[in-house]
This record gives C-alpha cells, structure tokens and sequence, in this order.
C-alpha cells in the first residue's frame, strides 16, 4: 500500500510546522524510524521556508500566494516535492554553482541535500515558479514490520 497527500498552503511562515506536523504524523503512523522522520521533516521544513521567502511577490510579479507540498510514502522510499509559482531559481539549482554552509544564500537547500539521498532542485517547465523535491530509503521502527505498517 502506498500513502501519499498534497498541500496547497498559503505563504505564510505558519504554514511550515503545519506541513511538518502532517508529515511527522503520517511517518509515524506508518512505523517510520523517527531519526528518518526527522531527516525528512528538517529537509521538509527548509524547502517550506523557501517557498514561503521566495516564492513571489505578488504585488510585483503576479506570483501565487500559495505553494504545494505533496509527499509519497511508497514501498521503502518517501519522496517530496515543493513548489512555488515564484522567480524559479534562475540556473542555480541545476548545478552551475555549488551549494555550500558558508554560502550567503542557499543554506536550506544544501542541508536538503545533506539530510536526503536524492534532491532535485529546478524550475517548473514553462509555468515559472521553482520545484524542490527529495527523497529518502525509509527504515522502519524496530517494533513495526515495514508490511504492515504503510
């Protein structure tokens, strides 16, 4: 069985525990391991703020005043994906430049890629607006089986 849900949140900084609290909550209903869980909901957590910070002004740009979470728990991987109808990152997510801590901008996404195993980071083709997505192999909790947990 698989489980999967999407958002659409309003950019607003109170969106971001929201998304990570529903994301927490499906993880552990399904028996993930909580250190996996919590990789997932920082990585999680970052690429909302993002989207809250720079996904458009809408009094300038026409940007939405929303952004999309959507999250996929299938067999042993949970994948998710944010979107924005924002500025897009202008080539920066599509390795011209790498990300690093010390970098002045961009933190969030290098500790996005720290924390999963795989990360894209891009633009919506022809729409404008960046997409963010990530994924990890789950582990699950010593007392749940993984086939009977999702």
């Amino acid at each position: 069985m698989s489980i999967w849900w999407s958002l659409h949140l309003r950019r607003e900084a109170a969106s971001v525990p929201l998304a990570r609290r529903l994301l927490l909550g499906t993880m552990e209903s399904a028996g993930v391991d909580p250190d996996v869980s919590y990789d997932l909901s920082i990585a999680l957590s970052e690429a909302c703020a993002n989207a809250v910070e720079h996904g458009g002004d809408t009094a300038l740009d026409g940007g939405s005043e929303a952004y999309r979470v959507t999250a996929y728990l299938d067999g042993e991987t949970c994948r998710i994906e944010v979107a924005d109808s924002g500025p897009g990152f202008g080539g920066m997510g599509r390795g011209s430049r790498p990300m690093s801590m010390e970098a002045e901008n961009g933190r969030g996404l290098y500790l996005i890629q720290e924390l999963a195993d795989h990360v894209h980071i891009g633009n919506k083709p022809g729409q404008g607006g960046a997409v963010v997505s990530f994924d990890k192999i789950l582990k699950w909790r010593k007392d749940v089986s993984p086939l009977m947990a999702v």
